[in-house]
């Protein structure tokens, strides 16, 4: 196991428990004591995590962890999600993304789209962000006309935030949105952990027809602070397989279509 898997792996087991020792920590990764002080250490100064007598505890920042740690949880998850997604989105759309580890995937999978540079001309899609990591591998992409928002940078998930992010925003149609949440509730909608990220993103849902909301099984039922947009607002929810259906079922009974990959 490399050194950024067990770093996911410590990370995601501290936001589990919130606290984790040494000795344990050894076991479970089947590594030696000395690399997992080492791996601490290395977190810990990063602000990841705070370093305590024989292990480690939570610090403020763990429950968001930056987008180049969450991108290697539940990856093939993500990845057919991401497609199924992007599949959704016809040539000619207007289609807005928010920042977060699947909604980039789905960005990728339509910069990548075969046929896209086959007419030129106008762009095949328009795309409309709010997250920097999402605007750069666009930006480079001809048949893709790019519109970032302005705003605050947040370096966990490279999201813009602020009154400037919801101003830009101001005025504009879009055929999709397509959002990454940290939970999906059939009763209280999607959330996610930031306020400022939180009321970017529903700025992004209001301008658009069709909501797609992009979420992995673990994030079903979920809730997190601050509410992004009601269940009445998502057109459709692509999760994975691993997808309970006593909560899918839910969701389809609100008159959300439900793709499983």
């Amino acid at each position: 196991m490399g050194a950024h898997d067990r770093w996911t792996r410590l990370l995601d087991v501290l936001g589990e428990r919130g606290s984790l020792d040494i000795a344990e920590a050894a076991e479970l990764l089947d590594c030696s004591t000395t690399t997992i002080r080492r791996d601490l250490d290395a977190l810990a100064r990063q602000m990841l995590l705070t370093r305590t007598h024989g292990g480690a505890a939570l610090s403020a920042v763990t429950h968001a962890l930056p987008l180049s740690y969450r991108t290697a949880r539940r990856a093939g998850e993500k990845q057919r999600i991401a497609k199924a997604a992007a599949d959704l989105i016809p040539r000619g759309s207007t289609v807005g993304i928010n920042g977060g580890s699947t909604t980039s995937e789905v960005a990728r999978e339509l910069s990548v789209r075969s046929g896209l540079a086959d007419e030129p001309g106008a762009p095949a899609l328009t795309v409309v962000t709010n997250a920097i990591n999402i605007a750069v591998e666009l930006a480079i992409r001809p048949q893709i006309k790019l519109v970032v928002t302005g705003g605050i940078a947040r370096s966990n998930s490279y999201e813009l935030i602020g009154p400037l992010a919801a101003l830009s925003l101001r005025g504009l149609s879009l055929d999709y949105a397509v959002l990454g949440v940290d939970g999906v509730h059939p009763h209280s909608g999607t959330t996610t952990h930031d306020q400022g990220e939180a009321a970017a993103n529903r700025a992004l849902a209001e301008c658009a027809a069709t909501v797609i909301v992009v979420a992995d099984s673990s994030k079903l039922g979920g809730q997190a602070f601050a509410q992004v947009c009601p269940t009445s607002s998502v057109s459709v929810l692509v999760t994975d397989s691993d997808a309970p259906n006593e909560i899918t079922e839910q969701f389809v009974s609100r008159n959300i279509s439900v793709l499983r990959v």
